[in-house]
């Protein structure tokens, strides 16, 4: 922001080359991180953008293609289930797959979903209200055969869980950097060839032509090298920060023994986050009685201006109790030691 403003789009002078090449630099890197060639990503402004641009961006070609049948999830984010509930109002027929107990959709259900007809599934890697991770193996082989593109909103596990999304059965890839310590306000869209042809996505905004055409703009230089940077050290890293989430789930585990807590969507999870209810303690009063001490929700932080009860709990069939007093705690490899003995007191004074 100081010593490198130029524009990377100013290609005859030295100043804009160099910005050229430290985005193309981050291209590469954000790209490493899911097996994905530079080419095939394309910046965006966060997660929620480069959803957008997945779902509508296929209109056009589902139109034309007179295929408009999608399938998601109920316990996708907002930013899934807005767009797609736009597609729904003008035509295309949605099919809202239902998650079991754990808190993730039985690959027979989308099995049983399919039809010729469908141009897009739309399905999350792990969900960001009880951190319950889909089963993406299963899905991309059930699509192996078919040509459904298959949309994956990887916000809570890009640069965490690696392997997964180097699957090449999955075609668009969203994520937001500060997902993964980096800068807010930059995120990526992952567009990966199928027999060398990138998903033909129309454009949602127009005047440029920066990004393959796909988002024109003015490129914001010093965040996409800060979007590479952080991609570079979720791989270097790897390891210790998981190692180390772990860790803290393991003593949150144990200290909320006592509480006797009723954990959502805990069975094949990530390793920063827990969600659960406790008999007799409303959500609300545990987030004022924990001031101070630790900073929790009780839904998706991108709808906490106006809460509503968690869809995504709804969903899962759980009692109206057990949603209003679900409590999300989440933490990071840089989290300070945790009081955990003073969060337990504090919940059980609420009894």
């Amino acid at each position: 922001m100081e010593l490198e403003f130029a524009n990377a789009g100013s290609r005859t002078h030295e100043f804009g080359n160099s910005a050229k090449s430290a985005v193309e630099h981050a291209r590469e890197l954000v790209g490493l991180v899911v097996d994905a060639d530079k080419s095939e990503v394309i910046f965006t402004s966060g997660a929620t953008e480069a959803i957008n641009l997945a779902v509508l961006g296929l209109e056009t070609y589902a139109t034309e293609q007179k295929r408009l049948h999608i399938i998601t999830s109920a316990i996708e984010h907002k930013a899934v289930l807005e767009p797609i509930a736009q597609l729904e109002a003008r035509g295309f027929d949605v099919t809202y797959l239902k998650p079991n107990k754990d808190g993730y959709v039985l690959p027979e259900e989308l099995a049983m979903a399919l039809r010729p007809s469908t141009v897009l599934v739309s399905l999350m890697h792990a969900n960001n209200e009880t951190g319950a991770i889909q089963p993406l193996a299963e899905y991309s082989d059930l699509l192996a055969n078919h040509d459904a593109y298959l949309h994956v909103d990887a916000a809570q596990t890009y640069g965490k869980e690696l392997d997964a999304l180097c699957n090449k059965r999955i075609d668009l890839i969203s994520c937001s950097a500060h997902k993964v310590f980096g800068p807010k306000g930059v995120g990526a869209l992952i567009t990966r060839r199928r027999k060398y042809k990138r998903p033909p996505l129309t454009p949602l905004m127009y005047g440029g032509g920066q990004e393959r055409g796909l988002r024109p703009g003015t490129l914001p230089v010093h965040q996409i090298a800060g979007f590479g940077k952080a991609a570079e050290l979720a791989i270097k890293d790897h390891k210790v920060r998981r190692d180390t989430c772990l860790r803290i789930k393991k003593e949150a585990l144990l200290a909320l023994q006592q509480l006797e807590p009723r954990y959502h969507g805990q069975g094949i999870a990530l390793a920063s986050t827990l969600n659960f209810s406790i008999d007799g303690v409303n959500s609300e009063a545990a987030i004022v009685a924990l001031k101070g001490v630790a900073a929790v929700s009780n839904g998706s932080a991108c709808t906490s201006s106006s809460y509503n009860p968690s869809h995504v709990l709804e969903a899962m069939g759980l009692e109206e109790d057990e949603i209003l007093g679900a409590l999300r705690f989440s933490w990071c490899h840089l989290t300070p030691p945790i009081q955990w003995g003073d969060i337990v007191d504090r919940l059980l004074s609420l009894r």
